[in-house]
C-alpha cells in the first residue's frame, strides 16, 4: 500500500493499468480527450506491481485495474470514470486536482 501512495501523491492523475486490460487504453483516452496527462502505470512493468494489484483489490476493484486516482484520491475503475463522464463531473474533478486548466 505504501508504494501505491507513494506513485499516486506524485501525480494529479495516476491510472495504473495492465497490459491485458482493453478497459485501461480507454480510460487514459478518456481523461487525455480532457487534455490531462495521465501518468500511467502498468502494474506488470512495476517491480512492486502484484503489490500495488493486492493493494488495489483491497480498495474493492474487480477486475483491479484500470484504477484511478484523481488528486490523490481513488476514484474507480472504468465504470466510475465513465459515470463522471456521463455526468458531466468529471471537468470539474480534474481542474480541482490541478490537472487541467480550462
Amino acid at each position: 500500500m505504501d508504494a501505491m501512495n507513494y506513485l499516486v501523491n506524485q501525480h494529479p492523475v495516476v491510472i495504473f493499468t495492465k497490459s491485458s486490460c482493453c478497459m485501461s487504453h480507454s480510460v487514459v483516452q478518456l481523461i487525455s480527450s480532457y487534455g490531462a496527462n495521465a501518468t500511467v502505470y502498468q502494474l506488470e512493468d512495476l517491480p512492486n506491481g502484484q503489490e500495488i494489484d493486492k493493494a488495489l483489490q483491497r480498495l474493492g476493484l474487480s477486475p483491479s485495474v484500470p484504477a484511478v486516482f484523481i488528486g490523490q484520491k481513488f476514484v474507480g475503475g472504468a465504470k466510475e470514470m465513465i459515470s463522471l463522464q456521463v455526468q458531466g463531473r468529471l471537468t470539474s474533478i480534474l481542474k480541482e486536482a490541478g490537472a487541467i486548466w480550462v
